[in-house]
């Protein structure tokens, strides 16, 4: 190709990328819905988007690395120190359990009905045990199931991808090896690639705690830094076994996560947007690989496989994997509903299809177009019928809202009461251990783990009020707090405003700007209490109005520039006042 056509082709590729993204938060379904018709259209339209001409060689490599960020990133999402006791064992299960039965079935079942060899099957067969998280993650966003059930899909589906990865690379390699073939040599290789994974990745991890943790680099260069440091291990690891750089990522990232010595940003937005035009430039350029003459002859024998996975597969690993876990029997039939193929199964199926194919390996040239119509029907059918289902199986969370109230002062363990009461569902957060011992002792749910990272990280979270009586705490962590979160924050108001960290700025306090935490503690030791109070009608006389409470369960504070409610929303009101 000339270097105009490249060009072009790049700037084609990131483009519809981009756009397909952007027209899908606006049509709010899952981008990949539109990345891959896009991909396939432009591929079938022009010379131009085609990444083998484009990059050659390179293409197969650089798709491994860029895999290897995505998961890395989904990795900073997965604290260990969340994966106990029920959830463990489901995802452990699952992802063994998914890998023992979906592999051999899937390729039993392709084996007759797309025409492919014994060797083919298999390959395919292995491609297909993968469901990550570039594509659970957007559509759990949507449904936003209980706490539990996303934590175990984002789980299954980031350690599913590594292991699918490196069990595809197996079997390619045995397919091109004879001396591979038996069992034994099969399970020693497994056990290799896993083993020079995890060695790079915990080398990986000390690396950039030293770079993190004892240099301490800003968060510019520390962004630079994991970049750098994910691409560099990885490339050694697939260097040294193919496709080992996928573990590897992920225990970087796991890792980093857990360890509370890597104090990173709760929002990592350089690799929020990375991660996000990765995935759809990925899904682009392997789209556009597959062209209508090879995808018509597999297009309806792959969607009798995709029945097969998704209605008998499927459901049958979930409720084996969850049997026993504590879970409800909505949430089990939940997990056994979602298994999206996203872009680990097109990367390892682009990738070793073309050398399967150029072994002389029976049906091999329809390894591609059968997972791109595996991939393109798992996330419609699931994308559509998510909420749906959600909702018939009772596994969505409730729309009212979830505040998180930090500070342990007597008034506040009391207003948590007030709103539990009312039917919202309040987690508590405080730094001090008679703080924490009257939380609990209150029967109060209490968040664990430092502030900020809670901030991020508890599922469900609607907004955050600063209720402490220390204003520069108040103050610094609402400033703090804004630039790393995207969640409403509220702060009590200062008691001496003035210049410095207490300087007042948003009109955003929680409650009316007199009453400070002093005043809040002073009121309420003489006998103040927090109270509800129907919508209509003038409130007692001494009360002050703290909150109110819409049709819809969301939480409204009394602030300066409080959000105006429609006439007839307001159900209830909160106040303080005499009992």
């Amino acid at each position: 190709m000339t270097s105009e056509q490249i060009l072009i082709g790049s700037g084609l590729t990131v483009v519809l990328a981009v756009a397909s993204q952007v027209l899908a938060a606006r049509l709010r379904v899952p981008a990949i819905i539109l990345l891959l018709p896009a991909g396939f259209t432009a591929g079938a339209l022009t010379d131009d988007v085609h990444p083998d001409r484009l990059l050659g060689p390179a293409f197969s490599p650089l798709v491994s690395l860029a895999v290897a960020v995505v998961l890395y990133d989904a990795g900073l999402g997965l604290d260990l120190r969340r994966l106990t006791g029920g959830t463990r064992h489901a995802v452990v299960r699952l992802v063994w359990v998914g890998v023992a039965l979906t592999a051999p079935t899937a390729a039993l079942v392709a084996a007759p009905l797309l025409g492919l060899s014994a060797g083919a099957a298999v390959m395919l067969g292995a491609i297909l045990v993968v469901s990550g998280p570039t594509v659970v993650g957007p559509l759990l966003n949507f449904v936003r199931p209980t706490g539990r059930v996303q934590r175990i899909r984002l789980w299954e589906g980031s350690l599913i991808d590594a292991v699918g990865g490196i069990l595809g690379a197996l079997v390619f390699h045995a397919l091109l090896n004879e001396q591979h073939r038996t069992l034994g040599r099969g399970l020693l290789g497994f056990a290799a690639s896993v083993g020079v994974g995890l060695a790079l990745g915990l080398l990986g991890v000390a690396l950039l705690w030293w770079l993190l943790v004892r240099v301490r680099l800003g968060e510019v260069l520390g962004t630079s830094v994991q970049l750098a440091a994910v691409l560099g291990v990885a490339a050694a690891a697939d260097a040294l076994r193919d496709d080992t750089g996928l573990i590897t990522a992920i225990v970087m990232g796991v890792v980093v996560a857990t360890v509370p010595a890597f104090d990173l940003p709760a929002r990592r937005p350089f690799f929020e947007t990375l991660v996000s035009l990765i995935v759809g430039v990925l899904f682009v350029s392997i789209s556009a690989t597959v062209s209508w003459s090879a995808l018509r002859p597999v297009l309806l024998p792959a969607l009798g496989l995709v029945a097969v996975l998704v209605l008998l597969v499927r459901p049958l690993v979930g409720a084996l994997s969850t049997a026993g876990c504590g879970l409800t029997e909505g949430e089990r039939a939940f997990v056994g509903w979602m298994a999206p193929r996203g872009i680990v199964a097109a990367s390892t199926a682009a990738a070793f299809s073309t050398g399967l194919v150029a072994a002389g390996v029976g049906g091999a040239q329809k390894i591609l177009p059968a997972t791109f119509v595996v991939v393109v029907a798992t996330v419609t059918l699931y994308g559509l019928t998510a909420v749906p289902v959600a909702r018939l199986l009772h596994v969505v969370r409730r729309a009212r809202s979830r505040p998180l109230l930090v500070g342990g002062e007597p008034w506040t363990v009391e207003l948590a009461t007030v709103l539990r009461s009312a039917g919202l569902d309040v987690l508590l957060w405080a730094g001090r251990d008679e703080q924490r011992s009257r939380i609990t002792a209150a029967g109060l749910p209490l968040a664990e783990g430092e502030l900020l990272a809670e901030t991020a990280e508890q599922e469900g979270i609607t907004a955050v009020y600063l209720l402490t009586p220390e204003d520069e705490f108040n103050a610094l962590a609402a400033t703090v707090l804004r630039d790393t979160t995207p969640l409403p924050v509220h702060r009590l108001a200062a008691t001496r405003p003035g210049p410095g960290i207490t300087a007042p700025g948003p009109p955003d306090s929680v409650l009316p700007a007199a009453l400070t935490a002093p005043e809040l503690a002073r009121r309420h030791a003489a006998g103040a209490a927090v109270r509800r109070h129907p919508a209509h009608g003038p409130l007692p006389p001494g009360h002050t109005l703290l909150f109110t409470l819409d049709r819809t369960g969301t939480l409204l504070p009394a602030t300066p520039r409080g959000r105006p409610a429609k006439p007839g929303q307001i159900t209830e009101r909160i106040t303080l006042g005499p009992p």
